[in-house]
């Protein structure tokens, strides 16, 4: 088992081992007999949060096409500081940028 700050990676044969000794904690025959109500009722709003459904994106992902770019040093520290997925936040800039270049004609 492997272990970040919040995620954990299991081999399969490590899943297997837990599910074989009764370590798996999801009740699915529990969630399948509670209400649509009850369910609601279920979840902490206030630690879960309300989700915002105009952030969510139906579809598949656009492919991604790998290539070397050139960047100022310090661009690229801004976005690295901002830990994991630096790459991910810049494509987003450049992505609304394009947006907002598309919208403007």
């Amino acid at each position: 088992m492997q272990k970040n700050e919040r995620i954990v990676r299991f081999t399969e044969q490590e899943l297997d081992q837990l599910r074989q000794s009764g370590e798996d904690r999801s009740d699915f025959a529990r969630l399948d007999s509670l209400t649509e109500e009850e369910l609601d009722k279920s979840i902490d709003i206030e630690e879960e949060g309300e989700i915002d459904w105009s952030t969510i994106q139906v579809g598949l992902p656009l492919l991604k096409k790998q290539l070397t770019v050139r960047l100022d040093t310090d661009v690229v520290d801004w976005f690295k500081a901002g830990g994991p997925g630096y790459q991910t936040r810049i494509n987003a800039v450049l992505r609304s940028y394009v947006d907002a270049k598309k919208n403007a004609r």
